[in-house]
């Protein structure tokens, strides 16, 4: 595509492009730039791509658009220069890919916790449908032979634009995807054309970036504010969330609500939990239907609600719904029991925010025959707010807890778990160890299980690796749990 293609329209403040080269990409990270490549300069949260021009340049960069004057420049090199670099970027991207959102129907989920799940299972009654579909988040993203790990939950806009135009040619006639607040502010979703969005729920997280709960909020509302009016489009609401009444004024057009309690307009009654799965029965006008899971817990039945409300929407029929969760036999890293040959259990799962291990651990509490012990960490560089929540919330619900590291990033491990400790203090019954070493917080927990006890590995789920000082290490609290049960069957 030649770059004055790309530009038309755009005010460029003045600057005066001469020579028009072909772009054959798109990149904002200098390290990824090949020959004939549009580089896009951005301020980041860590670094700013201003800093890496001379490098992309050197790498091939055919043309350069920055916020700041670039100057030196070579002579002849083009130089657009633009009041908001990021925006810039997922309005060239759309531009670069032809827009592949407007031929795919896409549904964003948003919320502090659920999203992966929700996703899931909505990409499951589609399929069960028949209609081919593809899905984007925290775990992958994926669509056909086609399985990319882009590193956020929502990637930036260049990395978005491509992979739905992978949709596209794979002949995805859908997109289910999680949009996380960072994106939402970010403007890497901008350009994307939505047919519908879900929300989940609202509790305390990101606000070493948001600052406070109202930033939060606001961010998450961003994204009804996209959703065009029309028959074809929708939004759905959890009904039972305190910030209910925001989104459902922010939501244009057709309107879906769920939840448990009176007022929804999808509701569940009947719920019935146990670790071999949950059941409960579905209320949704003149219809009524029930629905038998694998997954377990209150969570759970939020977010089958979510995408059963969502496929309501869409006049998918309630027996292909039950069908398809049926089938759905977990999702990786979220209440996922590792094998074992003992007499106890061992789950591992995501929950890295107060409301998220709160709900996973009242669930455990409830389905436990003995004791709950749990093991979890907070992450560094992120929320100090939570941690002594965290804490708080793990020592009501448990009979012990481990407190370890998580993903501590540039922070030490030990003032991290300082910050969780008094939390915990505030609980008169607690009791806990510290071993700042996950793996042996990990083996000291199921060495320290009796016939009947839950143990819960909070905070990483899904996740192969530790963060540590720069380094990405390999670690997977599945594997781990499942050597050290393995070294217990020997001993």
């Amino acid at each position: 595509m030649k770059l004055l293609d790309l530009l038309k329209g755009i005010d460029i403040q003045g600057s005066s492009v001469e020579i028009n080269p072909d772009i054959a990409q798109i990149a904002y990270d200098s390290r990824q730039v090949r020959p004939g490549a549009l580089f896009v300069a951005i301020k980041g949260i860590k670094t700013d791509g201003h800093l890496y021009i001379a490098s992309a340049i050197q790498a091939g960069a055919a043309a350069v658009v920055a916020e700041d004057p670039v100057i030196d420049a070579p002579p002849g090199l083009p130089v657009i220069q633009v009041d908001d670099s990021r925006a810039m970027l997922a309005v060239l991207a759309a531009r670069f890919y032809k827009h592949p959102s407007r031929d795919l129907k896409v549904i964003a989920v948003t919320g502090t916790n659920g999203k992966t799940t929700t996703t899931h299972l909505i990409q499951a009654i589609h399929q069960e449908v028949g209609w081919p579909t593809a899905i984007m988040g925290t775990l992958y993203a994926r669509v056909g032979d086609l399985d990319l790990d882009l590193g956020h939950t929502t990637p930036e806009a260049v990395e978005i634009e491509s992979f739905m135009d992978s949709c596209r040619k794979q002949g995805a006639e859908f997109l289910v995807m999680e949009v996380s607040s960072h994106a939402l502010t970010l403007n890497r979703v901008d350009q994307i054309h939505f047919a519908a969005g879900v929300f989940t729920n609202l509790t305390q997280d990101h606000l070493d970036y948001h600052e406070n709960m109202e930033n939060y909020l606001q961010a998450k509302l961003k994204l009804f504010k996209m959703i065009p009016g029309g028959e074809n489009n929708f939004c759905v609401v959890n009904r039972d969330d305190p910030h209910a009444e925001k989104f459902i004024k922010a939501a244009p057009g057709t309107l879906f609500t769920y939840g448990v309690q009176a007022g929804a307009a999808v509701r569940a009654e009947n719920i019935d939990i146990s670790l071999k799965g949950t059941c409960f029965t579905v209320f949704f006008g003149e219809k009524r239907f029930d629905i038998e899971m694998r997954l377990i817990g209150m969570f759970s039945v939020y977010n089958a609600l979510a995408a059963i409300t969502a496929a309501l929407a869409e006049g998918i029929d309630p027996k292909i719904i039950t069908r398809a969760l049926l089938k759905v036999k977990g999702i990786p890293g979220r209440f996922e029991e590792v094998f074992s040959s003992h007499d106890f259990t061992v789950v591992v799962d995501y929950a890295h925010t107060p409301d998220g291990l709160e709900n996973i651990l009242r669930t455990g509490r409830e389905l436990t025959a003995n004791r709950l012990i749990t093991v979890f960490g907070c992450g560094g560089d992120r929320d100090r707010g939570k941690r002594p929540l965290m804490g708080e919330i793990a020592a009501r619900y448990s009979d012990f807890c481990v407190v370890t590291s998580d993903n501590p990033r540039s922070e030490e491990p030990e003032d991290i778990i300082a910050d969780i400790i008094p939390g915990m203090e505030k609980v008169s019954h607690s009791r806990y160890a510290i071993i700042a070493d996950r793996a042996e917080a990990i083996r000291h927990a199921i060495y320290l299980a009796r016939p009947g006890d839950l143990i819960i590995i909070a905070g990483k789920g899904h996740e192969t690796y530790q963060l540590i000082k720069g380094k990405r290490l390999d670690f997977d609290d599945r594997k781990v749990a499942q050597k050290i049960l393995s070294e217990l069957n020997r001993a």
